[in-house]
């Protein structure tokens, strides 16, 4: 009786056995799987992402380092160079002629402007500054935190200086030569320096730019060649059109700096003269770009009293319609062409005569407003322009009492 239970039993017994069988399997097989990773480990385990690409700028930044009398960086080719005598002693002789005009000026400008300019300063992203020429120094000092700065000279564009010029014995006489009236009088002998600046083929505005940069603590980061078309379009170029630039077209450099504080700037320079006539030969290239920059601060400086001539008009009525504020010496706009209603006026140091070569461009209005009682012009620490020293320099702010509009 008990023999059939079990024979009955047995079939059952098996099909138990098989389910444990593929139980333990299945629990066997997952125990084995890897385990699921969570995002945190699927990100640790992947490759980092490859860094941006910067580009290597180091190669501009090291000319102008050099030729600022400024350590140029280990790797740099032009270390050989910085190393002869002749470099150590050009930037000796470079470090004590900034350490004075730093001291002198600098210092002086920075304090007077961060009062007397702190709301200017805030409300000039672009600086326009006509019949500049290299002077990227002034500017800089002036306006330390715009974003944009648009000179225009007579100068030549020029060209970042070939490995020949850097090795030529007479470059360090030669900067030297060009630099000695700005760092002692603040405005460029234009005449002398395109001479000093010839005979060792610095070729034009961009090498003193380039010191300047350096010197006023900016990194270089890029240069650009571009030109304007008759539309007052900015294009690229290359430095064989810059050198000879067709009649239609205006030639320029764009220089991209950072500053110690991590501001990027752009600054254009553009070779172009802006008299009425040559205006007409190139259509007007020039104001035209300059008015698709949107509200204006002009500064003008040591600008030999062109805007008071009738023949520079169209530059001057630019100047007027575009810009929120203008800060110039006597040698800018003449008081005459200011609308009193559309501007408030703030008088700085000191107004007498023009320098005996300019003696016609005496004001009779400014003599009446330095000379008002009633509201005295404000101090001016620091001398510029051409008359220079201290006690006899003038500065005038227009701000338009009513804003250009975009």
């Amino acid at each position: 009786m008990r023999f059939p239970i079990i024979k009955g039993l047995f079939p059952l017994l098996l099909v138990v056995l098989a389910a444990c069988s593929d139980s333990t399997s299945t629990k066997t097989g997952q125990a084995a799987a890897p385990p699921v990773a969570t995002p945190d480990t699927v990100a640790a385990a992947l490759p980092a992402a490859p860094e941006p690409v910067v580009p290597d700028t180091s190669a501009t930044h090291n000319v102008a380092a050099y030729l600022a009398g400024l350590r140029v960086s280990e790797q740099s080719d032009l270390k050989p160079l910085a190393a002869q005598p002749a470099w150590q002693a050009y930037a000796t002789d470079a470090d004590k002629s900034w350490d004075k005009y730093h001291s002198t000026r600098t210092a002086k400008i920075e304090g007077w402007a961060a009062t007397e300019l702190d709301s200017v300063r805030a409300a000039s992203p672009t600086i326009f500054y006509p019949f500049s020429g290299p002077d990227f120094l002034n500017v800089t000092t002036m306006f330390p935190t715009s974003q944009t700065y648009v000179l225009m000279g007579l100068e030549p564009v020029g060209t970042v200086p070939a490995r020949a010029t850097l090795e030529n014995a007479k470059l360090f006489s030669a900067l030297k030569a060009s630099l000695w009236s700005v760092l002692n009088f603040s405005f460029f002998r234009t005449n002398a320096m395109a001479v000093d600046l010839k005979s060792v083929e610095l070729d034009g505005a961009l090498p003193l730019m380039l010191l300047f940069a350096t010197r006023t603590h900016h990194q270089v980061e890029a240069i650009r060649y571009v030109q304007l078309t008759s539309e007052g379009q900015l294009t690229e170029a290359d430095s064989a059109t810059i050198r000879k630039p067709g009649p239609k077209h205006v030639p320029g450099v764009e220089m991209k700096l950072r500053t110690q504080n991590g501001q990027e700037k752009t600054v254009l320079y553009f070779s172009v003269d802006i008299s009425d006539w040559k205006l007409s030969t190139t259509q007007e290239a020039a104001l035209k770009y300059v008015r698709t920059l949107g509200p204006l601060t002009t500064y003008v400086k040591s600008a030999t009293y062109l805007m008071h001539k009738s023949y520079f008009s169209k530059v001057r009525n630019l100047v007027l319609e575009r810009s929120n504020y203008v800060l110039q010496d006597d040698s800018g706009i003449a008081m005459k062409y200011f609308t009193p209603t559309n501007w408030q006026f703030t008088y700085y140091g000191t107004y007498k005569r023009p320098i005996n070569l300019f003696a016609k461009q005496y004001q009779p209005e400014l003599t009446a407003a330095y000379t008002d009682k009633a509201h005295p012009p404000r101090p001016l620490p620091f001398g510029t322009g051409y008359n220079w020293r201290e006690n006899d320099s003038n500065l005038l702010l227009a701000h338009r009492t009513t804003p250009v509009q975009q």
